[in-house]
């Protein structure tokens, strides 16, 4: 009677599980995609989107649900794979939906309610057993991470093709954004260095004078200096060519008395 009852339970959980996936495919769930395993259709792997305006916005979150075969009389284990900020990776979460909650099952949820519940649990910040605290910055770098560490995955690849080339179109999109980035402040680098160039060489380090206030202070003392050399000379000139003409003067005036 029970090996009876037993092999009735796995044709109960596939046919169930056959119609979620139908379900999900003709009324898609916003921001969440799921996909089963091709050779197991107890295990769905599925990726959720980060809303716009929330910190986990552009961010791809692959997780599994593992269903037993008593489903839909009993709750799946819920995991998150992808790091994320919120919850710990590779670790069954204690949510209601889970299987850490058999009491507050409900059959007639299905993968849909499932993981719409998980999305609604992530955005929140109420603590539970599987989750980790981290700050509005950290979840955001999680999200940009999201996209290269997905697609290392295997099942990720191979079970939702299209987000792997949106994830891919992303990443090229970005790395030709840096480029053009760099390529245009190198370009105004140049021009700049070329616009302060000064000819012969000869107040050459202004640039670095102006930037240093100490080189300036140093610059300014220097030029005092060179003012008040110049105007010792010019004075010391002027004290012997008076001189001299004294002393010519003088000798003109004693051979005249000679003469006499």
């Amino acid at each position: 009677m029970s090996v009876t009852t037993k092999g009735r339970k796995q044709p109960t959980a596939i046919s169930r599980m056959k119609q979620d996936y139908m379900r999900l495919k003709r009324d898609p769930l916003p921001y969440i995609t799921a996909e089963p395993l091709p050779n197991n259709i107890l295990e769905w792997h599925y990726v959720v989107k980060g809303p716009a305006n929330t910190p986990y916005y552009g961010g791809y979150y692959h997780g599994t649900l593992v269903f037993p075969r008593e489903f839909p009389f009993k709750p799946p284990s819920i995991y998150m794979l992808t790091p994320n900020g919120r919850f710990k990776t590779n670790t069954r979460l204690c949510l209601s939906i889970s299987d850490f909650h058999p009491d507050t099952w409900n059959p007639t949820w299905c993968v849909g309610t499932i993981l719409t519940g998980l999305l609604s649990f992530m955005l929140e910040t109420t603590p539970t057993l599987g989750s980790i605290e981290s700050t509005q910055y950290e979840k955001q770098q999680y999200a940009k991470k999201s996209l290269a560490y997905n697609l290392k995955n295997q099942h990720f690849r191979d079970l939702f093709p299209e987000i792997c080339e949106e994830i891919n179109k992303r990443i090229e999109d970005e790395q030709k954004s840096v480029t053009k980035s760099t390529a245009m402040s190198n370009g105004s680098s140049r021009g700049n260095n070329s616009n302060n160039e000064l000819p012969n060489g000869d107040i050459c380090g202004l640039e670095s004078i102006v930037d240093n206030p100490q080189l300036r202070g140093a610059g300014a003392n220097s030029t005092g200096n060179s003012l008040i050399n110049w105007h010792s000379i010019y004075s010391n000139l002027i004290i012997l060519i008076s001189f001299a003409i004294f002393a010519l003067m003088v000798n003109y005036v004693i051979k005249n008395i000679n003469q006499e």
